[in-house]
């Protein structure tokens, strides 16, 4: 154990960003999309203001929710996207299905590639930067398969953030989960078991797949930096997004079971 893990319980503090009294009612499954339209989420694409849905980027199409770039004009130039539910979580357990389509922008990252991501934990879309390209949030990141090589996904990325593993901190972006690789476009479950300050659980068709503890903002990172002068270091809630990195991806589920 290193003496910053030795050190957490005296050092986090609660996140002032607290669940909402409005929104699903605890104990109970409830969709927060709707099947028809984007009521209840904001968009925020990098370089545009929040509510900004730039080149109608999100979007219902035959009842799921998409994420398309036939409006970028070939370029996807570093404009990655974020779809936030309004209402804030701390305790709860989130199910999405997902699949990637088409194909990814021709200068979209490589990494990008098949590559998305259910952001938990994070800043709200109006304390985000305008050229600020993913919010501050703990990532539960989902990948689609080349259909050779072994591929995870619901894997763990931290952009601003970090966790604890094995009575450890870490400090390295990004954690493999231990989930098998999904090629072609066929539908994956992925549900998150979100413990508010206590830990994260990711499951992946049904089987456990990556679990940590005690998600906290990163000192090192300037973004985190502007959001410690309101809160602690600790993570136990905040808002859960949808990403946008250049490759196509439809959400036909994302619902929500608030934990008591």
């Amino acid at each position: 154990m290193t003496p910053r893990a030795l050190a957490l319980p005296l050092l986090l503090l609660p996140l002032a960003c607290r669940a909402s009294d409005a929104g699903p009612a605890p104990g109970v499954w409830t969709p927060l999309f709707n099947g028809r339209d984007l009521a209840g989420w904001t968009p925020k694409i990098r370089g545009h203001s929040p509510g900004d849905n730039f080149a109608d980027t999100f979007r219902v199409e035959d009842g799921l929710l998409s994420v398309r770039y036939d409006g970028y004009g070939g370029r996807f130039e570093d404009r990655f996207g974020h779809l936030f539910y309004d209402v804030p979580f701390s305790r709860y357990r989130l199910r999405v299905e997902y699949r990637f389509v088409g194909e990814q922008l021709p200068d979209g990252p490589g990494w990008a590639w098949r590559n998305s991501g259910v952001m938990l934990h994070g800043q709200t879309p109006e304390s985000m930067r305008l050229d600020q390209e993913f919010p501050v949030s703990i990532e539960a990141q989902l990948l689609g398969g080349d259909g050779t090589n072994p591929r995870p996904t619901a894997n763990l990325c931290t952009p601003g953030t970090n966790v604890v593993m094995d009575e450890a901190l870490v400090l390295r972006h990004c954690v493999d989960s231990s989930s098998e690789s999904y090629h072609g476009d066929r539908w994956v479950s992925v549900e998150l078991v979100v413990l508010g300050g206590e830990g994260i659980e990711h499951i992946v068709e049904g089987a456990s797949a990556l679990r940590y503890q005690a998600p906290q903002l990163d000192e090192r990172d300037a973004d985190a930096r502007r959001l410690l002068a309101d809160a602690g270091l600790l993570l136990t809630g905040g808002t859960i997004s949808l990403q946008s990195e250049s490759h196509p991806i439809d959400f036909r589920r994302v619902e929500i079971q608030v934990l008591p």
